[in-house]
């Protein structure tokens, strides 16, 4: 195969995007969620891996994290892994990173990118469905079973254990 016939082949494979966001607790076992004010719904800290510069999905949730809420905390242990179909997009890698317990100190350091969040709060487990709609909230659910059993990382299709 010749370099260009390897460029064609590679530019002909499927697209799908990746993201990565992070679960964080405070002492009382709530999690962390931020509102974003480009969509509907809840979500925890996180966003797109920047792939193209060679960003792993630890290093997305790292870096999304500071970028939204102002914390550099270095993602604990995988959670979830979750492939979500699109419709009008390419389907969706979603990366759940354990964030660990914030304590007072952090909690009261948080600064949201108000660029793209609104507020934050947090919410006890049993209240997230609330907040966290679709398959995200399914998501969610399934990374803090993971977390709460000590098991995982979870494999997921559209919010759905396999």
């Amino acid at each position: 195969m010749t370099t260009m016939d390897y460029a064609a082949y590679i530019a002909s494979l499927p697209r799908v995007l990746a993201g990565a966001a992070t679960l964080f607790r405070d002492a009382e076992g709530r999690i962390l969620i931020v509102e974003p004010n480009y969509r509907q719904g809840w979500a925890l800290p996180g966003g797109t891996i920047e792939s193209e510069s060679g960003e792993t999905p630890r290093q997305g949730a790292r870096r999304e994290t500071l970028e939204e809420i102002g914390l550099d905390v270095a993602p604990g242990r995988l959670l979830a892994l979750d492939w979500v179909p699109g419709t009008a997009r390419p389907p969706l890698v979603a990366y759940v990173y354990d964030g660990g317990v914030l304590d007072a100190e952090q909690l009261a350091a948080i600064r949201l990118q108000e660029e793209e969040l609104d507020s934050w709060r947090l919410v006890p487990v049993a209240e997230l469905g609330g907040y966290l709609l679709g398959n995200l909230g399914r998501r969610v659910a399934a990374a803090c079973a993971a977390l709460e059993s000590g098991t995982g990382p979870v494999e997921l299709e559209d919010g759905v254990p396999m």
